[in-house]
This record gives C-alpha cells, sequence and structure tokens, in this order.
C-alpha cells in the first residue's frame, strides 16, 4: 500500500466517528502528522448567544487532531487537550489545521488553528497523544 492509499483509509477510518460526523464535520486532508478538518456552521452549532458553541469548536479541533495524531497508522490516544477561544464564529464555514508539533516513540504534540472563511483564527488548540503499539483496525471498503 502507498502512502495516498494509507492516508485515504485514515480519513475512511475517521468518516466512521459518529459524533463528530453527525455533527456535520469531515476530515478533508490527511499526511503524516498533519490533518485538516472543517464544518459548515448550522443553526444545531449555535450556543444560547447566537455563535458557534465552544463544544462544536473544540470537537473540530479535536477531530483534526485525532486524524493528525493517528495519521501513522497506530492507536494515539489524548491525554491532554486545551483550547483558546480568540473569536467569535456565526455563520459559514469552520475549518481545523492540526499540525504536529514533535514526536518520540510514545508522546506526540499537536497545535490545531481553526479559523473561519476569512482565514481570521477563532480557536487555537493544543493537544497531546500518547502512542500506543497497537495499529489501528482499519475495516476493508
Amino acid at each position: 500500500m502507498d502512502n495516498t492509499e494509507n492516508m485515504e483509509d485514515i480519513k475512511r477510518y475517521f468518516s466512521q466517528e459518529c459524533f463528530a460526523s453527525n455533527s456535520g464535520m469531515t476530515i478533508t486532508e490527511v499526511s503524516k502528522g498533519y490533518a485538516k478538518a472543517e464544518m459548515k456552521i448550522e443553526k444545531r452549532h449555535h450556543n444560547i448567544l447566537g455563535t458557534v458553541h465552544g463544544g462544536a469548536i473544540f470537537t473540530l479541533a479535536d477531530m483534526a487532531f485525532a486524524a493528525a495524531s493517528n495519521s501513522y497508522g497506530n492507536v494515539a490516544v489524548a491525554i491532554n487537550a486545551d483550547i483558546s477561544f480568540v473569536k467569535a464564529a456565526f455563520e459559514g464555514n469552520l475549518y481545523a489545521e492540526a499540525k504536529e508539533t514533535s514526536i518520540n516513540p510514545k508522546i506526540s504534540t499537536y497545535v490545531v488553528n481553526i479559523t473561519d472563511d476569512k482565514g481570521d483564527t477563532v480557536a487555537i488548540f493544543n493537544g497531546m497523544t500518547y502512542r500506543k503499539k497497537n495499529k489501528l483496525d482499519i475495516p476493508e471498503e
């Protein structure tokens, strides 16, 4: 299997993630230590104040983080995550771009920038994973 097929497998694997996919989020790009996800903002994503709920933004960031950290084909589980909200979002689309900042056999770290349609930063997410030896259980198509 070449690297491109492997990345398509990772995208397919994460498309099965029920909570994020039921929330209208999709992985759009994956490579080793990197991933992008997006979400079209809908009324269901708004909080009582009419802005996108912080939980929806966190979930989008977490989805990109999960795809990037599992992109090597081994199970990586979050052991820490935090987010800073820097701008309210109301409509359009949100994009999450996860980039690996460090990796070793057991621990890896990532930063995820969440932006709006204008390219303005909405939130900054930092995540750390524990990298297990188990391979991802990617079902055949």
